[in-house]
């Protein structure tokens, strides 16, 4: 972990598990079944699931796969978050959130791409990869602990059908329609 990667854990502790779990909790209330806030709902457990599969990873070349399939699903998710979900925060006086959004996920592109300059077994790899989970932690937590939440109060049922049917499209175009 790179000496700035240490002072901003160190100045942003992360939020606790407790505070974590009510924001989940919060969101999964405001979800209805199949919309828009439910889909990223299950993709954020999905993404937090192979970050767990990325670090249990035994041997170099498992570990360099799975980290594959964990920026295969962080991209899938955020471009789908970016061209459905953040113009719906916008559009709802959320700019701020939804400029802030792109930056945390621009930011977490561009260090799985420094995660894949490093030796997948070291230290430094681990400590990097943990430093991307606990940014993609904060992410989630601001999404549903207020900003999503928020979206899906607000936002009326046309609203919420184009930001669900968007939401869906943009993923399976990354990531396939079984997806």
């Amino acid at each position: 972990m790179s000496i700035l990667d240490k002072a901003i854990a160190a100045i942003t502790p992360p939020e606790s598990d407790a505070a974590r779990a009510k924001a989940r909790a919060k969101a999964r209330a405001a979800a209805r079944p199949s919309d828009w806030l439910s889909q990223i709902l299950d993709h954020h457990r999905g993404i937090e699931a192979q970050f767990a599969v990325v670090k249990a990873a035994t041997d170099a070349a498992s570990r360099r796969s799975e980290q594959k399939k964990l920026g295969i699903l962080l991209t899938g998710h955020s471009i789908a978050e970016e061209a459905a979900i953040y113009p719906a925060l916008a559009a709802d006086k959320q700019v701020g959130h939804a400029e802030l959004a792109y930056q945390e996920q621009s930011a977490a592109k561009m260090e799985m791409g420094l995660l894949e300059r490093l030796d997948p077994m070291s230290q430094d790899y681990l400590d990097k990869l943990g430093h991307i989970e606990g940014a993609v932690a904060h992410h989630i937590y601001s999404e549903e602990g207020t900003w999503f939440t928020e979206l899906a109060e607000s936002a009326g049922a046309d609203d919420q059908a184009r930001i669900a049917q968007r939401y869906a499209e943009e993923y399976a175009r990354y990531m396939g329609a079984d997806a």
